[in-house]
């Protein structure tokens, strides 16, 4: 059986820089940029304007990571489209993409919807398709726009300060022969959690979807119990890391480069400090991005090959825990 690797990765941020200067200035939301940056480590992040779109996001980076790879529209065959702040309700993300980047050529397009842990879930469903034959490249995106559904009032700071929007993109195709590309993952989820981290309305569980009372309580922002996230993403990223690297037969100190999910830099720090990976074997992103979710990681591969800390044949741990809870981690030679 071959082996898949990624190709190439692309991004694309929106032009509108929010500091925490700027969020110090909506009276309403009642914090400052001391108190954001001592619980996240967050400088700054991006919001869209304009009417810009997840999908409009999606275009740019996919269309950086194919030139990246060296290839063109015509050589990409399906589309994993991961992302928790979809364009509509339906259909999903990764039509919109198929009709903006191939127009009548109708390849398949699929949406993953598992919020923080998407990229990489959507990384180990294209390294499965990858490995049997079903496909030779697929694209693989990561994009969210969280500032249009945030609350901006002191009831939703703990929330507000850490999102960003943005998009990232790979390309995964057959290794060459002798390289060990995709070498193992690991994939989790434990629902009893789901409600410390969730945006309960509008919902079909519900009827009517939506209510003036549910409005009325803000049911419609994301909520999240910040103690109980902080916790379990340590102690599940902690394990799942040590799982992918036996799983792949594989050490510690073997990593050349630690690229976690961007939503808190204190919980990085704690996990590099658990796994015993020093400071300069991990790229950060979150000080300027914040958290955009399932764009996290390829927008930190793109950062980690501006910075050249990513070379050929280097060993790649992608770790990632959010909302549901679910968690995974990627093992790779880049």
């Amino acid at each position: 059986m071959r082996q898949a690797r990624i190709l190439s990765a692309g991004m694309y941020l929106p032009e509108r820089v929010v500091t925490n200067g700027d969020l110090e200035a909506i009276k309403e939301l009642d914090t400052s940029d001391e108190w954001i940056q001592q619980r996240s480590g967050i400088r700054a992040r991006r919001y869209v304007s304009n009417g810009e779109s997840g999908t409009d996001m999606a275009v740019h980076a996919s269309k950086q990571a194919v030139e990246n790879a060296g290839l063109t529209m015509d050589d990409i065959e399906f589309i994993i489209y991961a992302t928790l702040s979809p364009d509509y309700t339906f259909p999903g993300n990764g039509c919109f993409l198929q009709e903006r980047l191939f127009g009548d050529r109708t390849i398949g397009a699929m949406d993953v919807r598992n919020q923080c842990s998407g990229f990489i879930y959507g990384l180990a469903a294209a390294d499965s398709f990858i490995k049997t034959g079903l496909y030779d490249h697929i694209l693989l995106v990561g994009t969210e726009v969280h500032s249009t559904g945030l609350d901006f009032t002191r009831n939703g700071r703990d929330v507000t300060v850490l999102f960003g929007d943005g998009a990232g993109a790979v390309v995964v195709g057959p290794a060459p022969e002798g390289h060990p590309g995709i070498m193992a993952s690991a994939l989790h989820s434990e629902g009893k959690h789901a409600r410390e981290l969730w945006l309960e309305s509008p919902a079909s569980a519900m009827n009517p979807r939506i209510s003036h009372e549910a409005l009325d309580q803000g049911r419609h922002y994301p909520m999240m119990n910040g103690r109980v996230v902080f916790k379990h993403a340590v102690t599940r990223m902690v394990e799942v890391s040590h799982e992918v690297l036996a799983r792949a037969r594989r050490k510690i100190a073997e990593v050349a480069l630690f690229l976690p999910h961007q939503a808190n830099m204190r919980i990085n720090q704690m996990v590099a400090s658990y796994l015993r990976i020093p400071e300069e074997k991990m790229v950060s992103t979150i000080q300027w991005t914040g958290n955009t979710t399932a764009a996290t990681i390829p927008i930190c591969m793109c950062e980690a090959i501006r910075q050249g800390k990513l070379k050929e044949n280097d060993l790649v741990l992608l770790t990632a825990f959010g909302s549901g809870f679910t968690w995974a981690s990627t093992l790779l030679a880049w």
